[in-house]
């Protein structure tokens, strides 16, 4: 060991959460709550590190009233494919009434709705997770925070914890752990989206070299309405938007849903400008309480949104607003490794959005739900492997990948900073990434199985950093399971579009599941393939 090296950190515990987001930390306190011991280790601060602690969020929120579930449902359905799931929907429903209702007992300042009890459609991020984290803390978890995750630990009787580093102090550490819950969110690919660089797609790559399986990659194709001078990826308050040629013509048929495959061709060739001119004064009122730092950067350049017509762009969020992510095969949020949990936006939310994007609600409802379920499951599953759990000599699995953990010298060819701006050569651009077809996909993927070969050749990037070189290698890990999944579905779908097969085909009413380090694979599955989860939701 070098003088400057310092010795391991090294922890058990019966459950280790990996991301402090709201999946989480609900997992966390969920399964503190089951009496087992839990870390929670996250990249950032647990509290205002994530796409959530930055701002406000809509819920999926919906009274237990059957006509009023009942439209909820249906209100998704066609706009995602039909591949959403009923019975998880009505799981989320009912997890996520119960879950606001917990937080409004444990302080969360909810403003009134017109009857003058509390409003439950939205929460101020700040605050959410401010509370969340203290509650985290109550149940008597341990945080270790600026600590980012760098590989799973494994066995041959699945995954047994984690290992990485405090990038404040450089400490290694290693937490040996009965089971674990990856809740790392999605992967926005530094594309400067709002409380996003910490999502670089880290929890999808432990869990491919872990052995796990992806659904739903494809529907990864979320681009977000954004000033063209703010990060803030608030696109439902563009419902009230009239969007213009620079000329100052009204573009037809743009809008905030079903019109933004028409403001992303105009892009192409031109600017587009938008104005919030459908909001009456009571709205612009409403929507300044609700989402206060949307208007930040207006007042600062002194922009009325609501008179006064601003350039707008479409700024990537990939998995983060998509709906694919780490397959799940029971109602706990287990993985098919055994172990190994998901939650929030590093899991699938095909099963209650299908194959559209359900923005910040349903996420945000995912979040509560599968982090509850998935804290509830693996305290369960490590309480029950008894006294010997942490006996078991696990080793790092990023060996599996053949991208280490370690940064390499000067001989390697490329680094990490060259690494991003290729990957995201591949995948922001409109017209490779939103508008599909063979061709372009095709030749996407051979550029990136490139670069995954030269990756784990050796990567090279300035300050010796171990998380730099496992980003870039979750980044492009990320992007050939996305586009291996966009080829395969030869049609149009929910947010995915291939312009070579503009329509929606009957005969591709079915899952995508996708996994594979050097060679990725993809395969159909209905829901009775994917471990009768219709069963076991109605056993």
């Amino acid at each position: 060991m070098s003088k400057d090296a310092k010795e391991a950190l090294k922890l058990q515990a019966d459950v280790l959460v990996i991301g402090g987001g709201p999946a989480g930390a609900w997992a966390a306190i969920t399964a503190a709550g089951q009496g087992a011991s839990v870390i929670l280790v996250d990249k950032g601060y647990c509290g205002t590190s994530g796409a959530t602690a930055p701002s406000g969020t809509a819920i999926w929120y919906v009274k237990p009233e059957q006509q009023a579930r009942e439209n909820a449902m249906m209100s998704r359905m066609d706009m995602g494919g039909n591949l959403a799931e009923r019975p998880w929907m009505q799981r989320v429903l009912d997890q996520t009434y119960h879950s606001m209702h917990q937080i409004r007992d444990w302080g969360y300042p909810f403003p009134t709705d017109e009857t003058g009890g509390p409003n439950y459609i939205s929460v101020q991020g700040p605050e959410y997770m401010r509370l969340m984290r203290k509650r985290v803390q109550k149940a008597g978890v341990r945080i270790l925070d600026h600590s980012p995750a760098l590989e799973l630990l494994s066995d041959s009787h699945g995954v047994a914890g984690a290992a990485g580093i405090n990038e404040q102090t450089r400490q290694p550490w290693r937490i040996d752990a009965a089971a674990v819950v990856i809740a790392t969110g999605g992967c926005a690919f530094l594309s400067k989206a709002l409380g996003t660089n910490v999502l670089t797609g880290d929890g999808y790559l432990m869990a491919g070299e872990a052995g796990a399986e992806f659904s739903g990659m494809e529907f990864s194709t979320a681009y977000a309405i954004v000033p063209y001078f703010s990060p803030v990826t608030k696109t439902a308050l563009y419902q009230f938007a009239t969007f213009y040629y620079e000329d100052g013509r009204v573009i037809d048929g743009a809008g905030s849903r079903r019109g933004r495959s028409i403001i992303a061709k105009t892009l192409l060739k031109e600017p587009v400008y938008a104005c919030l001119d459908k909001a009456d004064k009571a709205l612009q009122v409403s929507m300044r309480k609700a989402q206060p730092n949307f208007f930040l950067s207006f007042d600062r350049l002194k922009i009325d949104p609501f008179t006064e017509k601003f350039p707008i762009t479409l700024r990537f969020e990939g998995t983060v607003r998509g709906t694919g992510g780490i397959n799940i095969v029971d109602e706990t949020c287990a993985t098919k490794v055994p172990g190994l949990f998901a939650a929030g936006d590093a899991a699938t939310r095909e099963l209650i959005c299908g194959g559209f994007t359900g923005g910040g609600s349903h996420n945000a409802a995912w979040a509560m739900s599968s982090g509850y379920w998935a804290g509830e499951g693996a305290a369960r599953f490590a309480l029950k492997q008894g006294e010997n759990r942490f006996n078991r000599n696990a080793r790092g699995l990023s060996g599996l990948s053949g991208v280490p953990v370690q940064a390499e010298g000067s001989r390697s060819r490329i680094n990490t900073e060259e690494v991003v701006r290729l990957v995201q050569d591949e995948v922001f651009p409109y017209d490779r990434n939103w508008f599909r077809s063979e061709e372009g996909l095709t030749a996407s993927l051979g550029r990136l199985n490139q670069l995954w070969l030269e990756i784990k050749q050796g990567i090279r990037t300035a300050e010796g950093s171990r998380v730099g070189v496992r980003e870039v290698a979750a980044m492009t890990a990320t992007a050939r399971w996305m586009y291996e999944s966009g080829l395969a579905r030869r049609e149009t779908r929910g947010m995915h579009v291939r312009t070579d097969f503009p329509e929606r085909d009957a005969a591709q009413h079915y899952r995508l599941i996708s996994g594979g380090l050097d060679q990725v694979w993809v395969k159909p599955i209905t829901a009775t393939d994917n471990g009768n989860i219709e069963e076991a939701l109605q056993a």
